[in-house]
């Protein structure tokens, strides 16, 4: 069990909390301040890395991610001072995969350049829509226009660039998300990811809603059509989804987030940011303080993390059936068993396969696509006693 974090292999996360403003529909840790002292975060973030790869001295690090919030507010010089002190710390291969969050807007798509000098390898803009007025309901602060720009200036710097978008919007139509499916897929490089719209509790979006104005969201046979039309469309374009959310040409996935889906271990650095990281011979649940100053001060005293927790084998087994279903590949049974002998009845493995929701393949149990529509559920029927 201490090695089983080498099926997935080993990440660092980095999130900056900061956004020019923020979405109504997103309840990640972000934050609006019009005051931030980069210097101080590089120190803190700098220090951390160190606590941290003193924990892990011995590995090798495959990948590293900015996210946010919005990484692409980081001064480049920021950035490039992170990734030198990644690579003193870690052994790491010439390909390693350095991505960074964007915003298409026209002043950071002007960074892009110095973060490429910096060593970032792969650019992920939230776009999130491609008409002027899905953007301003949902809070962008770009242009349909600047988007497409922005992309183009991303395509000239980076081999690799992925972009966002959200469907299931107000007043969207099926036939209005294959026309902008079709559009996106034509601008696309390698990666999509394609996220069916929330409303997460917290959210602006959320409490509109429960006053009754939000108005013209898709009912929910409706989303799953625009859910099943996205993996059609997808698909005939070469850009099979491998995830639930993500598609790709094939060998472009994001490295990055297939640590996390397939359960590898991922160090967390920053407020709001959680990790998963073997210790000896047990994974350990890491987290951080939210509010930024609060996270600030705590890494200038030399430790970023508010608790560490040792996992159960039932939540390591639990946890990583709920990760690996996600993925089309689907999960290594007797992985499962390793972390977990109970982890999962053969009983229901049988009954959801009955019903068309799960299929075996040798020691791997994938959702098929209709389980994929009705994930949350499979995973409940797989995990219950």
């Amino acid at each position: 069990m201490a090695e089983d974090w080498r099926a997935g292999g080993f990440g660092l996360y980095v999130h900056w909390p900061f956004c020019a403003a923020k979405c109504p529909y997103c309840d990640f840790n972000s934050h609006v301040s019009r005051d931030i002292d980069q210097g101080r975060w590089r120190r803190a973030y700098l220090a951390e890395i160190d606590r941290v790869g003193r924990l892990t001295a011995d590995r090798r690090l495959d990948t590293v991610f900015f996210g946010g919030g919005t990484p692409s507010l980081m001064d480049p010089d920021l950035v490039a001072a992170i990734l030198d002190r990644v690579r003193r710390t870690w052994k790491t291969e010439e390909t390693l995969e350095v991505t960074l969050e964007a915003n298409p807007t026209s002043v950071e798509a002007s960074r892009f350049r110095a973060y490429g000098a910096a060593g970032v390898t792969r650019l992920s803009m939230g776009v999130q829509a491609l008409n002027d007025e899905d953007l301003a309901r949902l809070g962008r602060q770009h242009s349909a226009a600047e988007a497409r720009a922005a992309f183009d200036v991303a395509r000239s710097v980076f081999d690799r660039v992925s972009f966002d978008l959200i469907y299931a919007r107000q007043h969207q139509t099926l036939e209005g998300w294959r026309a902008e499916l079709s559009e996106a897929l034509e601008m696309a490089v390698d990666h999509l990811s394609l996220y069916q719209l929330t409303l997460e509790p917290g959210t602006a979006f959320a409490e509109r809603a429960a006053r009754g104005g939000l108005r013209g969201l898709p009912d929910e046979p409706l989303g799953a059509d625009m859910y099943e039309l996205t993996q059609e469309i997808c698909a005939v374009a070469g850009m099979h989804g491998y995830e639930i959310s993500n598609h790709a040409r094939p060998g472009a996935e994001s490295r990055h987030n297939l640590i996390y889906w397939r359960y590898g271990d991922y160090a967390g650095i920053g407020p709001g940011a959680h990790g998963r990281l073997t210790l000896g011979t047990r994974r350990i649940g890491t987290d951080t303080e939210l509010a930024p100053d609060a996270w600030l001060d705590m890494a200038e005293r030399g430790h970023g993390w508010r608790s560490t927790e040792p996992l159960a084998a039932a939540d390591e087994a639990a946890e990583c059936l709920m990760m690996g279903l996600r993925l089309r590949e689907g999960v290594s049974l007797s992985r499962l068993a390793s972390l977990d002998p109970n982890a999962v009845r053969e009983e229901s493995i049988e009954e959801l396969a009955e019903l068309g929701l799960v299929e075996r393949a040798d020691d791997w149990l994938r959702a098929t696509d209709s389980g994929r529509l009705l994930l949350n559920g499979v995973i409940r029927q797989l995990l219950s006693e």
